[in-house]
């Protein structure tokens, strides 16, 4: 009987990690939308709403990575996928501007947004496109974390980490 990769980082069968991005990821987006409402209307208020963004963008970027490489060292079948390590990386990268782009708020406040603090963030938000793209990949091609009945399993076959009904 062949399973589809399995999620290692779950609870009661549910893995995490698709639990945990969708937080970094509207974070990261919404600084991205702040850093444009900044540059248009020079309202300090859109800069220090983006720098507390990033902030909690980097918080929950830790959670979800911690969950996403316990998923890729615990299945070779993940590791080896080629979307895989394009998500992990570019997530990397990702995260790397975001914790650049926050030092560097940090530092100089208002003045680290325009212009290079909103192009970090533009280019970030097209990372995560990317890499959403690769992990969505993982999820419906190759059916990563993904518990179904196919050719291999019988229909009233038990699924491994979720007890019976």
């Amino acid at each position: 009987m062949s399973l589809n990769p399995q999620s290692t980082a779950q609870i009661a069968g549910h893995p995490l990690h698709p639990m945990l991005i969708p937080f970094p990821i509207a974070f990261l987006v919404a600084t991205f939308v702040c850093d444009l409402i900044f540059w248009r209307t020079g309202n300090t208020g859109w800069s220090t709403a983006a720098f507390y963004l990033l902030g909690a963008a980097l918080v929950m970027a830790a959670l979800a990575a911690v969950a996403g490489l316990t998923d890729f060292l615990g299945d070779t079948r993940i590791r080896d996928l080629s979307a895989a390590w394009h998500h992990m990386i570019g997530n990397v990268i990702a995260v790397l501007l975001s914790l650049w782009n926050w030092y560097r708020r940090y530092e100089a406040g208002d003045a680290a947004v325009l212009p290079v603090g909103l192009l970090i963030s533009l280019v970030v938000v097209l990372i995560l496109l990317y890499t959403g793209w690769r992990g969505w990949e993982m999820v419906y091609k190759h059916h990563v974390a993904v518990i179904d009945n196919g050719p291999d399993r019988p229909q009233d076959a038990p699924v491994p980490g979720i007890p019976p009904v």
